[in-house]
This record gives C-alpha cells, sequence and structure tokens, in this order.
C-alpha cells in the first residue's frame, strides 16, 4: 500500500520504519528542514519530503490521490485534525488514521474532520493503568468509526461466567453486536476458536457496538 505520513517526530519516523519493513511505500513529510534530512539518512527506503503536510500544495505534491492510507502523526492535535480534513475531504484518501496527543480533544477526533481511525496515546495508557487494578471491569482501549464501534478489553476474574462455568467460545454465545478477537493469556496473545475455554487473568479483547457493553458484561463480568 501507498501510505503518507504527516509528521517526522519520534512516532512518525518510528512508523515510517516500521511500514518500510512490511514493504510499504512510504512517504514520510516533516515541515523542518534538517529534521527531514537527518530522517532521509536514516530511513534511505523511505521518500522524506520537506515539506508541511497542513498545506495543500505540499499535499498535492506527495501525490495524496494515489495514497492508501494517510496518518497524521504530529506533537500537534490541530495539526492532525487539519491534515486529517484535507486528507478526506480534497484529496479522497480511503483511510485516515489521526494521533491524538491530549486525551481532552478526543471528542474532535471524528468523520466530521475526516478521521476514520483516532488513536489516543494518553488514553491508552491511562487503559493499561486502569487494567492494572480493574479486574472484572471493562476498558475502553480504542473508539471506532465515531464511537459507533469500540475495542475494550476484559481481564477475567475468578467468578467470571466464562471461567466459572468453563464455557467454551461457542457455548458463550455471544451477541452479534460482540466479537472476541483476541486472548492474552499469559502474556502471550492467542487467536480465538470456537472450541477455546476461558481462565482467570486472560486478558480478552473484543470489538462491539458502541451500546453492546451489556452484552458484554453477561459472559466476563460476575
Amino acid at each position: 500500500m501507498k501510505v503518507i505520513i504527516g509528521g517526522g517526530g519520534s512516532v512518525g519516523t518510528a512508523i515510517a520504519l516500521d511500514l518500510l519493513d512490511r514493504h510499504h511505500d512510504v512517504t514520510l513529510m516533516e515541515q523542518n528542514v534538517n529534521t527531514a534530512e537527518r530522517i532521509r539518512s536514516l530511513l534511505p527506503g523511505v521518500r522524506v519530503m520537506a515539506a508541511d503536510a497542513c498545506e495543500y500544495a505540499s499535499l498535492a505534491a506527495a501525490d495524496m490521490r494515489d495514497a492508501d492510507v494517510i496518518i497524521a502523526a504530529t506533537g500537534d492535535d490541530e495539526d492532525n485534525l487539519v491534515i486529517s480534513w484535507l486528507a478526506k475531504q480534497e484529496f479522497g484518501v480511503p483511510r485516515v488514521i489521526a494521533r491524538i496527543n491530549n486525551s481532552r480533544n478526543e471528542w474532535l477526533f471524528n468523520t466530521s474532520w475526516g478521521v476514520d481511525v483516532a488513536v489516543s496515546t494518553p488514553a491508552l495508557i491511562t487503559s493499561l493503568v486502569d487494567e492494572a487494578v480493574e479486574v472484572g471491569s471493562i476498558i475502553n482501549l480504542m473508539d471506532l468509526a465515531d464511537g459507533k464501534m469500540r475495542l475494550i478489553e476484559v481481564t477475567l476474574a475468578s467468578n467470571a461466567p466464562a471461567v466459572a462455568g468453563n464455557l467454551t467460545l461457542d457455548e458463550l454465545r455471544l451477541a452479534d453486536s460482540v466479537r472476541v478477537v483476541a486472548v492474552v493469556r499469559n502474556e502471550q496473545p492467542m487467536i480465538p476458536s470456537s472450541t477455546m475455554h476461558f481462565l482467570e487473568n486472560d486478558h480478552v479483547i473484543l470489538i462491539t457496538r458502541g451500546d453492546a457493553t451489556q452484552e458484554c458484561a453477561m459472559a466476563f463480568i460476575a
């Protein structure tokens, strides 16, 4: 895929390196000329542009209309919103991913601003803190599709119905609005199967409809 990254800070550079290793066509835009030159020397396989990704002309020069994904990864939320809006409204980029630096701004990162997926590092860190003390509670990891869908995590207690009843995933008969996408057991990720049983302290990752919390609670929370 052709991926364009706006922002050449530590986050943007790390993403570019990872995508390059995965054999994607990567363009990185960084407005600071010296920073752009440094990144160009570090990542010879990445097309690095010394340009402001918040400007229409810069995005056009980066062949934005041919991009499959754009990632707004600057350290400024306002810039990331501008990049996202231009990418979606002016260039019709199919998938726009935006970084949220300040969790107070999270409500702005939605489809109205062209954002398909918003990634909030502060919110994820907070979730991990919550996870350490909230066994048996639902932790919201990320909102998707403007809040219509959620990626959530539940750490199972010993009296959770799925554990206490020794039920398989198939036997839980979860609602259509809930899908188990992964289980982390003893720090090892596992792909769920219909015959999987759940154990105490399993971290269950689910994708749900925004209003499907109760359906999750019935199976995974006592």
